[in-house]
């Protein structure tokens, strides 16, 4: 990096204004190397945690059925296939399905959340798992 300043005897005459050069090659060589590393450490970041993950075999399961909770896009509640007002979910499920602790909840997409949040929030208070039901995504992945 150098700068020069003109003053008396210089090359420059008298009022000239001070040349001054900055060498932008050694910025341009740190900010590549500064790239090299991140690039490089933004990769192994990515898988810096090593995990034994235990082996274990696999376990049947159950054939039992779930009761299943569906819910229309215009907010009718059903459990299988007869309709049930929500302050009365929990009990019908303890009375149909006695010792069942978890349900299959489908909700149309259309289903307002707040609705769909009633309830799973109504499931909650009986302390039963709920397990959402989906469509598998067809987009190949």
């Amino acid at each position: 990096m150098a700068i020069s300043v003109g003053g008396s005897g210089g090359r420059r005459g008298r009022g000239a204004p001070p040349l001054a050069e900055i060498n932008v090659t050694p910025f341009v060589d740190v900010a590549l190397v500064l790239l090299i590393i991140f690039m490089i450490t933004a990769h192994v970041m990515e898988y810096g945690i090593e995990i034994a993950v235990p082996k274990t075999q696999t376990v049947e399961t159950t054939t039992k059925e779930l009761p299943i909770v569906s819910l229309s896009k215009t907010g009718d509640l059903y459990l299988g296939k007869a309709e049930v007002n929500i302050n009365k979910l929990a009990d019908e499920i303890r009375s149909r399905y006695p010792g069942q602790e978890a349900v299959f909840v489908r909700a149309d997409g259309q289903t307002k959340y707040e609705v769909l949040a009633q309830v799973l929030a109504a499931l909650g208070k009986a302390k039963l798992a709920v397990n959402l039901v989906t469509q598998p995504d067809s987009g190949g992945r």
